[in-house]
């Protein structure tokens, strides 16, 4: 019996110590406790077979723009920086996996939507947000949305001036023969590794596109939001559905 007694305390004074160190752990009163995401960027993916380069990342050289409708400031370092206007492909698409990496810059004395602002911007349509949301608890605003409609699973941004990545995979909306609507758009959006978006069902156009009708494909067009955000390595695969 005494033996048990001891196992008993023991157990309850471990139980106490965990208890406090749990406490102790737990967020303060009043404070967000810190996303479980570990961002991890998937920076220098090649491109695969078939893949259709936007922006070829290759150091020491500057990226090209045939692609596009006009030409950002381009760097030797192999990125481009924001400027200019939004950036619209000549040619137009559908289903797609994408995979693009950014750069926001540090602007301490900017906030909200200011603060390192741009976008990717597929069919034209439907935004997915690019922001300084750092340390942030995620909104539809923020860093990985869909912008103003989807707000990201969990935080997986970086402080600004890092690299960081989307891995998109997106389908397109599905019409009939007489042009009505019969599935909508659907988009995953792997953001430095860490999914934000799983395969959700966009409603409409988002944003500044909310205006637009939806179509079977369009242009992808990259936001100038004022903000000197930097793009390299874009690619993009078509998907046949």
């Amino acid at each position: 019996m005494m033996a048990r007694r001891k196992w008993l305390y023991a157990a309850a004074l471990a139980a106490a110590v965990a208890g406090g160190i749990l406490a102790s752990a737990a967020a303060p009163a009043g404070e967000k406790p810190e996303s479980e995401a570990k961002p991890k960027p998937n920076l220098g993916a090649k491109p695969p077979e078939g893949a259709i380069v936007l922006l070829a990342f290759e150091p020491g050289k500057k990226p090209a723009f045939e692609h596009w409708d006009h030409e950002w400031d381009a760097s030797p370092e192999g990125y481009v920086t924001v400027t200019k206007g939004d950036l619209r492909t000549r040619k137009e698409f559908g289903s797609m996996r994408m995979h693009v990496e950014f750069c926001i810059p540090d602007m301490p004395d900017r906030k909200g939507q200011a603060k390192g602002n741009s976008g990717v911007y597929i069919m034209d349509r439907y935004e997915i947000q690019v922001l300084d949301s750092y340390g942030l608890e995620p909104g539809a605003g923020d860093c990985g949305a869909v912008y103003r409609s989807i707000p990201p699973k969990v935080n997986a941004c970086l402080p600004p001036g890092q690299w960081q990545s989307y891995d998109i995979e997106f389908h397109a909306p599905k019409f009939d023969a007489e042009g009505k609507k019969t599935a909508g758009a659907r988009v995953t959006v792997v953001q430095n590794g860490v999914t934000v978006q799983d395969n959700v069902e966009i409603a409409g156009p988002t944003g500044a596109a909310k205006a637009k009708p939806e179509v079977a494909k369009a242009i992808l067009r990259l936001q100038d939001h004022g903000s000197p955000v930097q793009f390299r390595n874009a690619w993009l695969v078509p998907l046949e559905e």
